[in-house]
């Protein structure tokens, strides 16, 4: 009988469990291979280097039962290992309806944190189906395959209590679309980027108190963006362009901006920045990254000189919304497959847009409107929360030197 015909006839369940070594599951399948077994369902999960097997099979001929128990323990004991073998009734049971996968990011994960988060997945009716770890430096990053509660009320109870439990938490849909091209998109002051760019010009213009005193007012609800642009931008007047390329040279790239966007581009996705800030400096990121989009507001230059002024279309809150389905619809990919990252409240439109919304060490009215949040200072931990392992980025790193050094060998 096949193993799509197992629902109601008799299965074993056979663990096996001890220290790993090459060789322990094709042993124990060519040790069943005498019964004329078929395989309904295979696990096996490595830890410091312990390994646990678990092969649920079809029950033997009759009367070969207690053969198959007796051989399978003097295998495992031959290669030192435990055996336990549970006799029951057709495969696993049917997962609940409604699947999420819930990323746990933490900086350390403490057991109390965990003990918390599987705790309320429990109360809020899931069922954890498969624990699996992303990532173990720079952060601990481990996923949850949840069934039997749908995605938004899990989200809800689970990222509302994330900041509380001391982690950063993801629930995301399961299902193919998690593995489809998607477009990323990007805030870049305080996200991309270290720094507040209009701050790097203002220290060149000698205004930096001027151009605080301006961005405090607008926090404060005195100024909305718009104003508040023009004011700050009117006190670089006279600067000279020059300072541009020395404003460039003085942007800092966030820890894992680079692997971040190297690591989305090999996959095949677009990735994009817009920003409050300035073209002067998103070009220049767009090339040496190799971005597919970025749009900023326009510092204008005439005769060496900024006038003040802003040219063009103004980025703003709103703006950074419509740029985002502009870039999806140039893309081809549908606003559900988006990601947006960002920090400030002028990211909020382009959050609550995306498919997926990171606020990445954000303001708390940020954090709490996100559909997610990060907060430890490694831009690059969004790829855990898009179901990218640590492995996975490092072996294609290793991948690309070899491949370079084999290209630079070919060349001399």
């Amino acid at each position: 009988m096949s193993a799509t015909q197992t629902s109601d006839v008799p299965t074993l369940l056979v663990k096996i469990f001890g220290k790993d070594r090459p060789g322990i599951t094709a042993g124990l399948f060519d040790t069943l291979a005498a019964f004329s077994l078929d395989v309904v369902d295979i696990e096996q999960v490595v830890t410091r280097g312990r390994m646990v097997l678990c092969a649920l099979v079809t029950h033997p001929p009759q009367g070969l039962e207690g053969e198959l128990r007796a051989t399978v323990h003097s295998w495992a004991e031959s290669m030192r290992m435990q055996a336990e073998i549970i006799s029951g009734t057709g495969d696993n049971r049917p997962r609940g309806l409604g699947r999420s996968l819930v990323t746990v990011l933490g900086h350390p994960l403490t057991a109390e944190a965990t003990a918390q988060v599987t705790a309320r997945i429990t109360k809020a009716g899931g069922n954890i189906d498969r624990i699996f770890r992303l990532a173990k430096y720079p952060v601990t990053a481990v996923e949850f395959a949840v069934s039997g509660v749908e995605t938004e009320p899990l989200r809800t109870t689970l990222v509302t209590e994330a900041a509380a439990l001391g982690v950063d938490v993801a629930v995301v849909a399961a299902g193919l679309h998690r593995r489809a091209q998607r477009l990323v998109v990007m805030d870049v002051d305080s996200t991309v980027i270290q720094d507040e760019v209009i701050e790097l010009f203002a220290a060149h213009a000698g205004c930096e108190a001027e151009v605080a005193e301006v961005t405090a007012a607008a926090m404060r609800g005195e100024l909305d963006f718009e104003q508040s642009l023009h004011a700050r931008v009117a006190l670089l007047a006279g600067l000279d362009a020059s300072v541009v390329d020395k404003v460039r040279s003085e942007v800092r790239l966030t820890p894992g901006a680079r692997t971040l966007i190297r690591t989305l581009k090999r996959l095949g996705y677009q990735v994009g920045v817009v920003s409050g800030g300035f073209t002067q400096v998103t070009d220049d990121l767009k090339e040496r990254l190799g971005l597919d989009f970025a749009q900023a507001n326009t510092l204008e230059i005439v005769d060496g000189k900024l006038t003040g002024r802003v040219t063009g279309e103004i980025v703003d809150r709103a703006g950074k919304a419509r740029l985002l389905r502009r870039f999806a619809a140039e893309a081809g990919v549908p606003l559900s497959q988006t990601v947006a990252i960002g920090d400030g409240a002028n990211d909020l439109d382009m959050l609550n847009a995306a498919g997926l919304g990171v606020a990445f060490n954000a303001k708390p009215v940020v954090r709490q409107a996100a559909h997610t949040a990060v907060n430890v200072p490694f831009l690059d931990t969004v790829l855990y929360l898009l179901g990218i392992t640590r492995e996975e980025v490092e072996a294609a790193d290793t991948l690309d030197e070899r491949l370079l050094g084999r290209a630079a060998d070919e060349e001399h």
